[in-house]
């Protein structure tokens, strides 16, 4: 009887993956581990249940009797969201077609995405401590580092969609010889402007948000005024500055849903 006419040894349908299971064993040991060095306990998560919630009821109800200080704050919040996000999609386009490889060439792309790379890497509110150091306390700061942020997250959406194109209509620009900027004015911005739109309403929802954080360091914003709250104990004025965040962002996310759905 030849090889081929031999029955092939029977495997068993369900075999035990033996690395995977020593992994999952090191990784619950791991957490065990990285538990005890932590100090976390059942004991003091219950115990902080009790504190929490003596702290909200501290919080209720909210006290708008300061609402110009709160107006004021959140005004502060909403400009610097929006300059540090015109700011940050101005930067984003061109640094997001010469980070793109089918546009440009290698050297140029690969400082450019470098760059890029840097902006992303650091934290807004780290960048945000950076400049108020060099700045000083108020909005300047605060525009500054999430101008930062915005380039970072802008610029690398604005590449990859940008290499998502199709070349074939660049090609016909180029064809009649267009110069480089009507190339990117006919052929490739047209394919990618309502992404780009899309992309930059998203942003200004994050700078809202981020806007009221990069406050608590000193850089204007809604922040500051909320921090200043916490450490006067003032936890019903606390209340109603996080109430009139929660209703800033929700009708945010209101206006640019609608202003997407009209560009669909």
């Amino acid at each position: 009887m030849s090889d081929a006419a031999l029955p092939s040894p029977r495997r068993a349908p369900f075999a035990p993956d033996w690395a995977m299971r020593i992994l999952g064993v090191l990784l619950i040991a791991y957490l065990i581990y990285a538990s005890t060095q932590l100090d976390l306990g059942l004991g003091r998560f219950i115990t902080g249940l009790g504190e929490g919630g003596r702290f909200l009821a501290r919080m209720f109800p909210p006290n708008f009797e300061r609402w110009e200080l709160l107006l004021e704050g959140m005004l502060e919040s909403i400009q610097i969201a929006v300059l540090a996000t015109v700011l940050g999609i101005i930067l984003s386009l061109p640094l997001g077609l010469m980070a793109a490889r089918n546009l440009a060439p290698w050297w140029v792309s690969g400082p450019v995405r470098g760059f890029i790379a840097v902006c992303r890497s650091l934290h807004y509110v780290i960048v945000a401590i950076l400049f108020v150091k060099a700045l000083g306390f108020g909005a300047l700061a605060g525009v500054a580092a999430l101008t930062v942020a915005s380039i970072g997250f802008v610029s690398k959406l604005f590449a990859e969609a940008v290499e998502e194109i199709s070349m074939k209509q660049v090609e016909a620009v180029r064809s009649t010889g267009a110069s480089g900027m009507a190339v990117l004015l006919l052929g490739v911005l047209p394919q990618v402007a309502s992404r780009f739109v899309g992309f930059g309403l998203y942003q200004l929802d994050s700078n809202l948000r981020n806007s009221t954080l990069v406050g608590v360091v000193g850089a204007g914003g809604i922040g500051g005024t909320l921090f200043a709250a916490f450490k006067r104990f003032d936890y019903d004025f606390v209340s109603a500055i996080l109430i009139s965040i929660i209703a800033l962002i929700l009708l945010a996310e209101l206006v640019s849903g609608r202003i997407r759905a009209a560009m669909r």
